[in-house]
């Protein structure tokens, strides 16, 4: 599959106001106007190009958006304070009270709590589904049901959803199908799948450094302004906006994306082949063994590679512990939440990152307490980094001292 969103990024260009190669940062939380009647007619939402207050829009977060939209090739995006800012703003715009969602089962843990306590207060409901499986998706849509959601590569199992799939069932129920695609920006692209709505955390891979944190909402024309109206959008009067200094950080990050991807789908790649090879339980949707291999490889953009998140489960909570803990102290990493950052970060989503969801639902998606989630960095020598993970594991008696370490 192609997708030539790199391209389109790079064609965009908004010069800075003095002709600098960035952008201007609209460091400006009002903005004048030499008209009553155009403060009133963008008040109204008649105005493009107008700018009036930040939390309505900016020119920074407006290049931003751009950006984005180019990327997965939806007409237009809104940008939010978080990725969190962008999903409730999504789903409150969406549902109203009584109104029913059917979701994947795995997903990230504070969009669970969301769906699964949180709208309690507006009685709305969730049903939560093995995404891989379209017959149970299609059994838990009711007539109340205002929206599939579910994320390309789930966190943590990394499970895959076949989003052309759902796209042709949400058409026949007349609903719209809402993807989160924070594990995979570039290696998949929903819009050109079928969703409707594409969301993102852009703290994550987008950015790559950990030193912000934003959202994105990515769909049509109709549905963003939608999201902005003054008088009933979720995304303007939840208030989650972001900051102009940041969305300028992440447009200049977003031009490295592409090869930042290629390296952590590679360096990822390596690993997950070579631990399996050694008998370790490994889970990366690269590997002929995932149950999603296939679904994957008919909707990726195979340049980007699988992506850069696996897991490996080393049987226990302690295990874990010890493990990411030796590994930090080695220099492989760092004991840390989050994902996409240029070092390796690993945690145990379980009692971290989805902790939100009770344990005996944890256990019956096969969430166990000594899964480890990596989010695999740039490493320049993969094969030294290998070696040095093997090391740690077998010190702790997690892989066969015996087993030798493969070669490249």
């Amino acid at each position: 599959m192609k997708h030539n969103a790199t391209n389109k990024i790079q064609e965009l260009h908004n010069f800075g106001e003095f002709g600098g190669v960035n952008p201007s940062i609209s460091d400006s939380s009002t903005y004048t106007f030499l008209s009553a009647k155009t403060m009133f007619d963008t008040f109204e939402g008649n105005t493009e190009g107008c700018y009036l207050y930040s939390r309505h829009s900016s020119p920074s977060n407006l290049y931003l958006g751009e950006a984005l939209a180019a990327l997965e090739g939806t007409e237009t995006a809104n940008v939010t304070a978080s990725g969190m800012g962008a999903i409730t703003a999504v789903i409150l715009q969406l549902c109203n009270s009584e109104d029913h969602i059917v979701s994947s089962r795995t997903i990230y843990g504070g969009t669970y709590a969301f769906m699964k306590n949180f709208l309690r207060k507006f009685n709305i409901n969730t049903s939560f589904i093995d995404i891989t499986k379209t017959e149970l998706v299609e059994k838990a849509i009711t007539p109340k049901t205002k929206m599939i959601f579910c994320e390309s590569i789930s966190n943590p199992l990394l499970e895959v959803a076949d989003i052309r799939e759902l796209s042709k069932l949400a058409k026949k129920y007349n609903i719209p199908l809402v993807v989160d695609n924070t594990f995979s920006p570039l290696s998949i692209a929903p819009a050109n799948l079928g969703a409707d709505i594409v969301i993102h955390s852009l703290t994550k891979f987008i950015n790559g450094t950990s030193d912000s944190v934003a959202g994105a909402v990515c769909g049509s024309k109709e549905f963003c302004l939608s999201l902005k109206d003054v008088h009933d959008g979720a995304g303007m009067l939840l208030g989650s906006t972001l900051d102009s200094l940041r969305a300028s950080f992440v447009l200049k990050n977003m031009r490295t994306l592409h090869i930042r991807m290629k390296k952590h789908s590679e360096n990822a790649l390596f690993l997950a082949q070579n631990f399996e090879k050694d008998g370790l339980r490994v889970v990366y949707p690269g590997l002929k063994s995932h149950p999603g291999h296939h679904t994957l490889k008919k909707q990726m953009v195979s340049e980007y590679g699988y992506g850069g998140i696996m897991t490996i489960d080393v049987g226990s909570l302690e295990n874990a512990n010890n493990l990411m803990e030796l590994m930090q102290k080695k220099n492989l990493g760092y004991l840390a939440v989050s994902l996409g950052f240029y070092k390796t970060l690993f945690s145990a989503p379980g009692t971290s990152t989805s902790s939100e969801i009770p344990l005996e639902e944890q256990k019956s998606m096969g969430l166990s307490d000594g899964l480890i989630r990596f989010s695999i960095g740039l490493d320049n020598d993969i094969q030294r980094t290998y070696n040095l993970m093997k090391e740690c594991m077998q010190s702790l008696h997690i892989l066969d001292p015996k087993v030798a370490t493969a070669a490249v």
